[in-house]
């Protein structure tokens, strides 16, 4: 995957981030999603062991057959420090990376993170659909703003997420007694899209299969189950 000229720079304060994505979110598209995606991208990110590192991972998975076509992993040095609300600043550089080894492009970013659902309207499924030119969407395992009450039991049951009076996201079932996940539209897709697409995803396991089995690339790649695999 071929990826687009930066927007800006990494080497930010927590202050110039915050400023920084109270302006980038003012880019940001919300709207139905253009077409049926069918090669989603899961990604996630983890922190290697001694601290200083970034892993990228990002599993590409065919929607229409239900199967890998591609998997990559890619590390890039810790430049950013920990700070609530400022995700894709510590992970952004080593997940782009992580796309940019892929042969085949996305059609869809597929996040482990949040989207619209964010202090500031921009979490990292924002920002990363912002700098690739791409349709994506948050999906959580832990809310980060807004309060929802609890779903149905069922698959496929949600409430809203509602912050400062917006609805930013939902609390999704993706299987059936499991503990809801968070959705929020990133870029140049919305709610009712993302929602759709994520139970489109969901299989067996709570989060949908691209990102749970990005999950379990990095964790890989983290614990050096790798060897020298690149992707």
């Amino acid at each position: 995957m071929k990826l687009p000229t930066p927007l800006h720079s990494w080497r930010l304060t927590p202050q110039e981030a915050r400023t920084l994505q109270a302006t980038l979110a003012q880019r940001v598209q919300i709207e139905p999603l253009k077409g049926r995606p069918r090669r989603i991208a899961g990604l996630d990110a983890a922190l290697s062991r001694d601290g200083t590192r970034m892993v990228g991972a990002v599993v590409l998975w065919d929607l229409d057959t239900g199967s890998v076509l591609e998997e990559a992993v890619a590390w890039s040095p810790l430049a950013f420090p920990y700070v609530p609300g400022l995700l894709s600043f510590r992970e952004a550089p080593a997940l782009l990376a992580a796309l940019g080894r892929l042969r085949l492009s996305p059609d869809l970013l597929l996040c482990d993170g949040q989207g619209l659902a964010h202090p500031r309207k921009f979490g990292l499924a924002c920002h990363l659909g912002l700098l690739c030119d791409l349709p994506s969407v948050g999906c959580a395992k832990s809310r980060l703003v807004g309060d929802a009450t609890d779903p149905g039991s069922q698959k496929g049951s949600f409430t809203p997420l509602i912050h400062e009076g917006h609805i930013v996201g939902a609390a999704l079932r993706t299987r059936t007694g499991a503990k809801p996940i968070f959705v929020s539209a990133g870029h140049k897709c919305d709610l009712a899209s993302a929602i759709e697409l994520v139970l489109a995803c969901s299989y067996t396991h709570r989060l949908p299969e691209p990102t749970h089995r990005a999950d379990r690339l990095a964790h890989k790649a983290r614990m050096g189950m790798l060897g020298r695999y690149n992707g």
